[in-house]
């Protein structure tokens, strides 16, 4: 007997279908219920119709528990009541103790989302894209979605129609909000509530580093932080790029993007087995970057928001590699301007052809000596890092307004 085969595709497709008649049912089965309620309880509200959650945070991976802990901490100082929801068992918010906010491993995957999509709640705030596109959908029964930025990067580096689908949009700095805007105006969207309110994570990065000690003298170390996906460093030059690093002499970290061991496991299983582990060279995982990017003197990456992360928080220089971007399956590629991320990157960091790979050790101790890209970090800043050592407290004071406005929705209308 011949087994079915079903594509993956396929059965993305036919899981939303499922979740599609199955939410139907269930909404239709508890208007029902409601009803009769009512209509049994004199026209007083029941105890079940209380149970709508205030705030809800989702994360899809624990690795965004950076972003989301300045958020908690701030909601948790004012007394607001909120659930944080996650797909990563091993959150480090799991076993965070909060007075006002109960978190909660919802499961990984399809499962998680079955959940979030019968959600009743208020509002909901996630780092995660792709809001009623895949198999994450919208819940009748959550008034409001927000969306913070997890980088301080283009807001159109997100796979397409990344954040079409949220109500809110909170932005790390101001150049984001054009960005938006025009992607709404192409696609006919209608227009969503945008918010500039910086980027917590970055400010506890800041306040990490200036209650650090001043490092001791020690060997020049290079870290090599790329993004994920066919564009990437180690898609692009991958054995090449370790070889001439190894070949300066100097200490060497690989820190690949945590999607790389997903998407990529197999060119990360390869060079991890070509290239284990020695006193030169060290493959990192810390969920946590702030000790990698503090060891480091100089970052050599492609695309990815860390390198704002590195360049902007400890002021060191940044060398970029050539990749040959491709931008069509990302936003960006809606719009004809270039990006902020690669505009920006010419001005505070030195870029890396294949060609450079033969002359690593001098195009290292060159960007290190470089004291232009030093003065052109602080414009950066400026444009994409605003509320400096404010971002969880601004975080917090949208998430109120965006609460307010549910509530005043609610009230009934005068006659």
């Amino acid at each position: 007997m011949k087994l079915l085969y079903i594509d993956p595709g396929t059965g993305s497709m036919l899981f939303t279908i499922l979740i599609g008649v199955l939410g139907a049912a269930v909404f239709a089965l508890r208007g029902a219920l409601i009803k009769l309620r009512f209509f049994f309880s004199g026209g007083k509200k029941s105890a079940d119709d209380e149970k709508r959650l205030r705030i809800v945070v989702y994360s899809d991976s624990k690795r965004y528990w950076n972003v989301f802990r300045p958020i908690c901490d701030e909601l948790e100082a004012r007394g607001e009541k909120a659930v944080y929801m996650t797909s990563s068992p091993d959150d480090p918010a799991l076993n965070t103790e909060y007075q006002n906010i109960a978190c909660k491993f919802i499961g990984e995957g399809n499962k998680a989302f079955a959940k979030l999509n019968m959600l009743k709640a208020d509002l909901l705030l996630s780092t995660t894209p792709g809001l009623d596109v895949y198999q994450w959908k919208r819940s009748k029964d959550v008034a409001v979605y927000a969306h913070v930025l997890h980088a301080v990067s283009d807001a159109t580096l997100y796979r397409m129609f990344g954040l079409d689908y949220y109500d809110a949009v909170l932005l790390s700095g101001g150049y984001q909000e054009k960005q938006i805007r025009s992607l709404e105006e192409i696609r006919g969207l209608k227009k969503k509530e945008l918010f500039i309110v910086g980027q917590p994570y970055m400010d506890e990065l800041l306040k990490r580093k200036e209650a650090e000690p001043a490092p001791e003298s020690r060997e020049k170390t290079v870290l090599l932080a790329p993004s994920w996906g066919p564009s990437a460093i180690l898609a692009k030059y991958g054995e090449k790029m370790i070889d001439a690093l190894l070949a300066t002499g100097y200490r060497i970290i690989i820190r690949p993007h945590p999607q790389s061991y997903l998407s990529e496991k197999e060119t990360i299983d390869s060079l991890t087995a070509k290239y284990p582990e020695s006193e030169r060279l060290q493959w990192n995982r810390d969920n946590d970057n702030f000790g990698v990017l503090s060891r480091a003197d100089i970052m050599i990456s492609d695309f990815s928001g860390v390198i704002f992360d590195y360049s902007l928080v400890f002021g060191r220089p940044v060398i970029y590699a050539d990749t040959s971007f491709d931008p069509s399956p990302y936003d960006a590629s809606w719009l004809e301007e270039e990006t902020w991320t690669f505009r920006t990157l010419k001005k505070i960091g030195v870029p890396l052809s294949l060609a450079d790979l033969d002359n690593m050790k001098a195009k290292i101790d060159g960007a290190l000596e470089n004291r232009e890209l030093k003065e052109n970090l602080a414009q950066a800043r400026e444009e994409c890092w605003q509320n400096r050592g404010g971002s969880a407290a601004a975080v917090a004071d949208c998430l109120e307004k965006l609460l307010a406005d549910v509530d005043a929705a609610r009230e009934p209308r005068g006659e």
